[in-house]
């Protein structure tokens, strides 16, 4: 693995909607390091795809797609990262549902995954990482220094996902939120490659009941017993 094991890299993974995103983001800037939302990779070559005429099933062209992306984050005080793609605030359209329901069958390709795992790899720079994702501490980064399985009933993050969308004056109905959620989970932890399960050493958290600064309470207290703070 070509990632240099000084710099400490914690992995948050778990299903779609769990807080996953919003809890890295509060980690990475209450250490001041890195962040990487490897699910938004997907999400870039999906939109990329899509904007090419490239179906979710053409393995090899999207295979071709990851391996040229040119992408950064900048982090946002709003805890909504900004995404860039060529020069390109893709922040928004990235985050379209067709373009998330799309990107997880784009994920589902071992030639795509493969394409993007030295590009995850690179985020990992002094002084430390904090990678969310659904893989990151299984396959990106085994030897990370903490590993954190976030999930939380299909309900509650069908719930949680109604009201972000309500929020930004989307109209949408909860009942084909959840479906999609129900059919992203079993999509991404029955495919051959990498599917989502937490790392075997990982701290799992049930968000459920929890808020999330009781969520980012309990990692930063295992933080601090690893000697990261």
């Amino acid at each position: 693995m070509n990632v240099d094991e000084a710099v400490p890299v914690i992995t948050v993974d778990g299903p779609s909607g769990s807080g996953k995103g919003t809890i890295s983001q509060l980690l990475a800037q209450h250490l001041q390091w890195n962040f990487l939302d490897s699910g938004a990779l997907y999400r870039l070559v999906a939109l990329a795809a899509s904007r090419r005429g490239i179906g979710p099933d053409q393995a090899d062209a999207l295979a071709q797609l990851a391996e040229a992306l040119e992408v950064s984050f900048e982090p946002s005080a709003a805890l909504e990262a900004v995404v860039w793609l060529q020069g390109e605030d893709v922040s928004r359209a990235i985050r379209d549902e067709s373009i998330g329901v799309m990107a997880s069958r784009v994920a589902a390709h071992p030639v795509v995954r493969k394409a993007l795992l030295s590009l995850q790899r690179s985020f990992a720079e002094r002084p430390g990482l904090v990678a969310d994702g659904r893989d990151m501490g299984t396959a990106v980064f085994p030897d990370a220094v903490l590993k954190v399985f976030l999930t939380a009933s299909a309900e509650e993050r069908a719930a949680r996902r109604y009201k972000q969308l309500k929020d930004k004056g989307e109209d949408v109905s909860l009942a084909p939120l959840l479906a999609d959620i129900k059919a992203r989970d079993e999509r991404d932890s029955q495919r051959s490659a990498s599917p989502l399960k937490p790392a075997a050493d990982a701290m799992v958290l049930d968000s459920t009941r929890l808020t999330i600064e009781e969520v980012n309470q309990r990692i930063l207290a295992e933080a601090r017993v690893r000697g990261l703070l």
